[in-house]
């Protein structure tokens, strides 16, 4: 099956491939398809059902895709839950038009909690997968963490450098590829959605 991610960012394909790895998982520009979408839901479940729907909206009549699209941010506990959904646009100038740099955010969130003795946090993932208008299947996960004192680590992307894993100690950024997808957030919800991808294909 091919699987079309209602995304434009290659860090989220390349993790989606190593998991999705009987289908063939394109991004909307290999089609030429330009895409692209305001985030404006007040949960992941709204933003991620969202892009899906606007993609399928822009494929072409014919086309046999199945779409798949997650909305995913940090939800820090002393903060209140931010940044939330607003993770990717966390600290941006003008509203959310220009995203900050990753380093530039996490700067921005270690500055807002400060000394603060309460570091827990957790990532979550929506992931949606949808077939037709009416036709999909949703799966969310949770990883848990704190956010350490400082940044660590080169792998990953966007707040694994800071995103603290006490029973391995060490930050997602220090952990290998294999290792990260088999217990992320956008791991757990991708299996899933893995496990239903295959159910459809054989039908």
């Amino acid at each position: 099956m091919t699987v079309l991610l209602a995304t434009n960012n290659d860090h989220k394909r390349r993790e989606l491939a190593q998991i999705l790895t009987e289908h063939h998982v394109v991004l909307p520009r290999e089609i030429e398809i330009d895409f692209s979408f305001e985030e404006s839901g007040t949960t992941f479940f709204e933003n991620a059902v969202g892009k899906a729907r606007v993609l399928f909206d822009l494929l072409p009549a014919g086309d046999d895709f199945a779409i798949v699209a997650d909305d995913s941010g940090l939800c820090v506990n002393a903060l209140g839950g931010a940044p939330g959904i607003y993770s990717a646009r966390y600290g941006s100038p003008d509203g959310g038009t220009t995203e900050l740099p990753a380093a530039e955010r996490n700067a921005r969130l270690l500055g807002e909690l400060g000394d603060a003795t309460n570091r827990d946090a957790h990532f979550v993932c929506c992931m949606v997968a949808l077939f037709s208008a009416d036709r999909y299947a949703v799966v969310q996960e949770t990883f848990e963490g704190r956010i350490s004192r400082e940044p660590s680590g080169s792998g990953g992307f966007g707040y694994d450098p800071i995103f603290f894993l006490p029973e391995r100690g060490m930050t997602v950024a220090e952990l290998p590829d294999d290792e990260k997808n088999r217990i992320s957030h956008r791991g757990k919800a991708a299996r899933g959605i893995a496990a239903i991808l295959n159910v459809v294909a054989a039908q």
